[in-house]
């Protein structure tokens, strides 16, 4: 009881894709240094 569902627009959810698709085409032609700075990112991202 009390729990709350985010609505997730279709363009929210599409934005999010189009953005881990340009990520991982990103991080293909230039491989990340670290892994710390690739976790930061993707947490930085989840917000």
């Amino acid at each position: 009881m009390g729990e709350v569902t985010r609505f997730v627009s279709k363009a929210e959810l599409e934005r999010a894709r189009l953005i881990r698709e340009a990520r991982a085409i990103y991080d293909s032609i230039f491989p990340p240094d670290d892994r710390a700075a690739t976790e930061r990112r993707e947490r930085s991202e989840e917000r």
